[in-house]
């Protein structure tokens, strides 16, 4: 008897690790040639004809010559279609540590955010149901799919929370070296707010390889592999950052910065725009006046007055510390100055891998360019001084690096001010490209190894 149920017990955890081994599949993740991180993907299907997703990534990133792990794990139920119902999602970094729970209504998605001790409670709405992205994607072989065909896929982002619509374009089925081995697989190119994603699938629909831009890689492997990370792999920041051609002027002797844009094909910038002007490939920056005391907030409806998510202007704690630093300034000018200041002196200036949230960052005390931009933006809206988060390239080191600041609005004029570098205005090598939250800087991407920056003989002045 003991022997007759020993093996049935053997026979059973045999089915469940075959089972488990066919629901489990990996991706090793390698930026510049080296694997950093892996993603673990396990799709169930329910008796229902539903599925559940349970989805593991880690990365090791290495920012400023040290080591950042970050784990990201969802949980999610998806339609027989595979379509998203509903989901769980954590995020936790050195400094950061987020929790969102939100189940799909329709064209509407619902959500709970909980970073630290703050919740948050919110809903967006989309363009249609989306997808999760994971590495099974069978539902874009279509049947009757030619070479050439675009169609739109709707899909939601766990991590800024925001929806996409991404247009999809067939390559083709073609012979794909990886790895040493030749596969025969289904090329689609993915294209959204400028970002171009190739990636190779299999006849089933299992995602074979991905190319992201910046260097970025995913491959599947078998798990002993893709967990085998690098214990080191190359500094990010330095290697996704714009060399300069030309001479950079004497910053404290001129007011304006000329440059020459080489940007990749198909992006859509907004370049010419508030102390910025294009003409051609041509770029002038030119250093903004500061009103005099008797300057005024720009009044009116204004979505740059409002609380977001991540911007909580509305939340108590950031109007008692806004107000506690400005109830005695006698005019707005001087209201940016103390808050941007404030910001300035009680922020430890560290990277800090997740969502800047206004909120997180000030409970923390730490934060990079966007948790600085974040919570200058939270503070001066929560008075009513309408402000921007700002995005593009600045000049650091020699070289131009991704960067974040704010612009606010006084006397009907957008002026910029960064709050990590505590200059007000912005000093002219801060090249905008885009205005707003996650959602529009993850447009920066397309520049990242694309960009090219050409110093113009400038005056000084």
């Amino acid at each position: 008897m003991q022997r007759d149920y020993f093996i049935k017990t053997l026979d059973l955890k045999e089915a469940q690790a075959v089972k488990r081994g066919r629901e489990e599949t990996f991706l090793g993740i390698y930026f510049k040639q080296e694997r950093i991180g892996y993603v673990k993907n396990r799709l169930i299907k329910n008796d229902n004809g539903k599925f559940t997703l349970r989805q593991e990534s880690f990365m090791k990133l290495n920012i400023l010559d040290q080591n950042h792990p970050i784990k990201m794990d969802i949980e999610a139920t998806l339609s027989p279609n595979m379509l998203l119902e509903n989901f769980i999602f954590n995020l936790q970094s050195a400094f950061y540590q987020m929790e969102a729970r939100g189940e799909v209504v329709g064209k509407m998605v619902n959500f709970t955010m909980k970073t630290g001790k703050e919740k948050i409670s919110d809903q967006i709405r989309l363009t249609s149901p989306p997808f999760l992205s994971s590495d099974h994607r069978a539902y874009l072989l279509k049947e009757g799919l030619k070479k050439g065909d675009k169609f739109k896929i709707p899909y939601f982002d766990p991590i800024s929370l925001a929806g996409q619509d991404t247009i999809m374009e067939y390559l083709g089925y073609e012979k794909t070296l990886i790895s040493g081995r030749i596969y025969n697989l289904h090329r689609f190119t993915e294209s959204f707010s400028g970002l171009k994603i190739n990636t190779w699938i299999n006849d089933q629909g299992k995602v074979i390889k991905e190319e992201s831009p910046a260097g970025f890689v995913f491959i599947s492997e078998p798990e002993f592999k893709a967990t085998d990370l690098v214990l080191k792999g190359q500094e990010i920041l330095n290697s996704v950052s714009v060399p300069i051609s030309g001479q950079i002027p004497d910053l404290t002797t001129t007011n304006s910065l000329s440059c020459k844009l080489t940007l990749p094909e198909e992006t859509d910038f907004t370049l010419n725009k508030d102390r910025q002007s294009l003409k051609g490939d041509v770029l002038t920056i030119t250093l903004e006046t500061l009103p005099g005391t008797e300057a005024k907030a720009c009044a009116g409806e204004m979505p740059e007055l409002d609380a977001t998510p991540h911007i909580q202007a509305a939340n108590q704690k950031i109007i008692s510390l806004a107000r506690s630093l400005t109830e005695n300034l006698p005019d707005d000018p001087a209201k940016v100055k103390a808050l941007a200041r404030w910001v300035y002196e009680n922020l430890d200036k560290r990277p800090v891998l997740g969502i800047p949230d206004a909120l997180t960052t000030l409970a923390a005390g730490i934060g990079d360019c966007n948790e600085h931009a974040t919570l200058f933006a939270a503070l001066a809206r929560s008075i009513k001084i309408p402000t921007r988060v700002a995005a593009g390239v600045t000049l650091h080191q020699g070289a131009f690096y991704y960067h974040a600041w704010n612009e606010v609005c006084l006397d009907g004029r957008w002026l910029s001010l960064d709050t990590t570098k505590n200059q007000f205005p912005a000093d002219i090598t801060h090249i905008k490209f885009v205005e707003g939250e996650s959602k529009e800087q993850i447009k920066i991407g397309a520049l990242l190894g694309n960009l090219k920056i050409e110093i113009m003989e400038t005056k000084d002045q």
